[in-house]
């Protein structure tokens, strides 16, 4: 499992609602256009590609920020919400 940040501009508002509510799916909205995800692999592949057939890459921007455990020890955060949980189970 790895966490990511999923991070998006999008100007159109149907677009946008549509990778909204897909990502509220995947993870916890922590700003207004700002996901925290933990993932597998296989969950990050399906989220790209159902995100693919929502988005309009000449008008539209999203990122996946990928943090390591190291990584994610060292976020800074003021104010509220708080970082999501990162489980530390492993399932196989």
């Amino acid at each position: 499992m790895l966490f990511y940040v999923v991070a998006y501009d999008i100007p159109d508002d149907k677009r946008r609602k549509k990778v909204s509510d897909l990502l509220e799916g995947y993870g916890k909205r922590v700003q207004y256009s700002v996901f925290e995800c933990q993932l597998s692999q296989v969950k990050i592949d399906e989220l790209r590609s159902r995100l693919r057939q929502r988005v309009k890459l000449s008008e539209d921007s999203v990122r996946f920020y990928p943090l390591s455990r190291h990584t994610l020890g060292q976020v800074e955060i003021w104010g509220e919400p708080p970082l999501t949980e990162v489980s530390s189970s492993i399932v196989i």
